[in-house]
Order: C-alpha cells, then sequence, then structure tokens
C-alpha cells in the first residue's frame, strides 16, 4: 500500500539521509523511530512517514525474522539517491531562501511574516524552514521576535580568507607528530568519493556534494589529534554552506575534485604524507582560485558591470590538465 507522503515527510526524508551520510550508516543499521526523532527534532509521526516514504524508494526496509526497519542502502551507495528521491517544494524554498540572503535581498534579520509574503507559505512551514537555517548554523532566532542571520563566508574576499585559512591549516595537520592514518577512516571516505567519481558526481545534489567534501576534509582533520583542528575545518565547512547552495553545480569540476580526493587518498595509503599534505595544499589552492573567480563574476552579473560573463565561457582546460598531474603524481609514488 502506497503511503500518503506530504511535504514533511519528503523534507524529513532528505534529512534523514543526511543524517546517514553524516553518521556513515551502513546497510542493515537498525532504524528507531525514538533515535531518529531526537537525532532530527521532530515527532515520532513524521518520522514515521519519512520512513514509509523511505520504504517506498526501497532505501529502508524489513529484514525478518528481525523487527522494525533497517537501512538497506548504507552510506556510499547513495550516490544517486538524492536525485531519485526528488526536491520537496520545502527544499526548493530552503535553497531560494540562502540564494536571497547572498544575493542581498535579506539583511541581517528577517520577520516571519516577510518569509511568509516572499515564499507564499503558512507561518508554520516557514518556521520549519528556518528552524532548519538555524539547526544548519547560519541562522538563530532572536531573544525577541525574528531571526537573524548569521555571519558567513558570503563574498570572493570572506571566500579567500576562508580558503587562506584552509591552506595553512589543512595541509600542515598532515605533517604533525600526532597525525595518525587510520585505515578504516580512510576506506569509508574513499567509498564515498568512489562512488561519486564513478558516476554519482551526474546526479548530486547541492547538499549531497557539499556533505561529501566537506566528510572528506573533516575526516583528514580528525586524524591530526588534534581537537582545535579538527573543530576549526569543521567550522569552516559550515560558514561556506550558503555558498555551495548558492552556486549552480559544475559538474566537471565536482569529478575533477573527487579524483583530486582519491589522488591524495592513495599517498595516505601509502604512509606518503609530505606528499599528501603537498597534493592537499595544491587542491585547495586550485579550489580558493576556482571559486573566487566564480564568486567576482556571480558579483558583476548581478551589478550589471560591464565585463561579466557566463559560466559557459569558462575553460576548464587547466583543472583539468593539473587533475592529470595530480594522478600522475599519486601513480608515481605507488611506482616507487
Amino acid at each position: 500500500m502506497k503511503s500518503q507522503s506530504n511535504s514533511l515527510h519528503v523534507t524529513l526524508a532528505h534529512r534523514l539521509l543526511d543524517y546517514v551520510r553524516a553518521g556513515h550508516l551502513q546497510a542493515g543499521h537498525h532504524l528507531t523511530e525514538q533515535s531518529l526523532a531526537e537525532a532530527l527534532g521532530a515527532s515520532r509521526s513524521p518520522i514515521r512517514g519519512a520512513l514509509a516514504y523511505l520504504a517506498e524508494k526501497g532505501i529502508v526496509g524489513a529484514q525478518p525474522p528481525r523487527r522494525g526497519l533497517y537501512l538497506l542502502k548504507g552510506a556510499d551507495q547513495l550516490g544517486v539517491i538524492e536525485e531519485e528521491l526528488g526536491t520537496s517544494q520545502d527544499d526548493q524554498i530552503y535553497l531560494q531562501l540562502a540564494r536571497d540572503k547572498l544575493s542581498g535581498i535579506w539583511g541581517d534579520t528577517l520577520s516571519e511574516n516577510d518569509a511568509m509574503r516572499r515564499y507564499g507559505l503558512t507561518r508554520e512551514r516557514v518556521r520549519r524552514i528556518l528552524a532548519r537555517a538555524a539547526n544548519e548554523g547560519w541562522m538563530e532566532q532572536r531573544a525577541s521576535k525574528g531571526w537573524s542571520f548569521l555571519p558567513m563566508i558570503d563574498g570572493p574576499q570572506a571566500c579567500e580568507e576562508s580558503y587562506t585559512l584552509r591552506q595553512m591549516l589543512e595541509p600542515a595537520a598532515m605533517l604533525l607528530p600526532g597525525f595518525a592514518i587510520d585505515s578504516t577512516v580512510l576506506r569509508r571516505v574513499r567509498l564515498q568519493q568512489q562512488a561519486l567519481a564513478d558516476g554519482g558526481w551526474r546526479h548530486a545534489g547541492h547538499a549531497e556534494m557539499y556533505q561529501a567534501n566537506a566528510t572528506f576534509h573533516e575526516a583528514l582533520a580528525s586524524l591530526s589529534g588534534n581537537r582545535f583542528i579538527a573543530q576549526t575545518v569543521t567550522r569552516q565547512n559550515q560558514l561556506r554552506r550558503l555558498l555551495e547552495y548558492q552556486e549552480t553545480l559544475d559538474r566537471e569540476r565536482i569529478r575533477r575534485q573527487c579524483l583530486e580526493h582519491l589522488a591524495i587518498l592513495d599517498l595516505l595509503e601509502k604512509g606518503e604524507r609530505a606528499q599528501a599534505s603537498a597534493l592537499l595544499a595544491r587542491h585547495l589552492g586550485n579550489a580558493s582560485e576556482e571559486k573566487v573567480q566564480q564568486l567576482e563574476r556571480q558579483q558583476q552579473q548581478r551589478s550589471g558591470q560591464p565585463g561579466a560573463f557566463s559560466e559557459s565561457m569558462v575553460s576548464h582546460a587547466e583543472p583539468m590538465e593539473e587533475t592529470a598531474q595530480f594522478s600522475l603524481m599519486a601513480q608515481a609514488k605507488n611506482q616507487e
């Protein structure tokens, strides 16, 4: 019997998949309504509806003789699931809210009434979307009335500053005496990156690509043995979330990034930390240059300045050549 899924169930289904990816849960993991209600901040009734929706899609299901529902697809198998599920209206409004903030439509604060008028939603749905933004770290509810936007990476200058910090921190973390190569962590990250490189890059949505990229960098930072480095990398990922939601997905760039991530993992698994650190520094430098240039173009387009041009005018030949060099360097080290 087909479930009567509504927009809340679909939204929670997407959030449940984010939870699965964040926790790196594997097929066969037991899902309980109570634990999911606590993790997602929702009541058990809509959680039940989200599970029924995912059961229809073959993502969760029963495993007799055991009782309850279990994951049928693990975190490393979710490469194209978001595309199969489609996007709920709440997800579309959520992304539009992020884009409106970055384009300057909203200031530092937002009232529920203003959001209701702009997006044509009930107060309940507006609060649900704003609560999601607060949960993801870029809004907070004010003590009085309304909501506030928290400081974020919202332009080319802030983006460049963030990448400068990361270029100083992340490669150096690999060279610390306390850095410990954990084969279990590297294997888990590799599965996720390989699934995207093998074709998932064609279908992955904004949230999934953001999560995969953030997981890679946070996993490597966690191996440093320094909790403050790990916290800093996690915070930088939270600050750049809005930018990832705003931009049009460059599918080819996604594939290149996955290949670069895999090349770094190859070297770490061989114990070549110095080489992996150098490749990571170059990877972050390339990403910084591409992202800052993209944000500058977007600013020009919004302001109507002459010289603004479309994404189709940007050549990807040089980044592709650099990705080939990443792979060749990793292969050369593996043959030594």
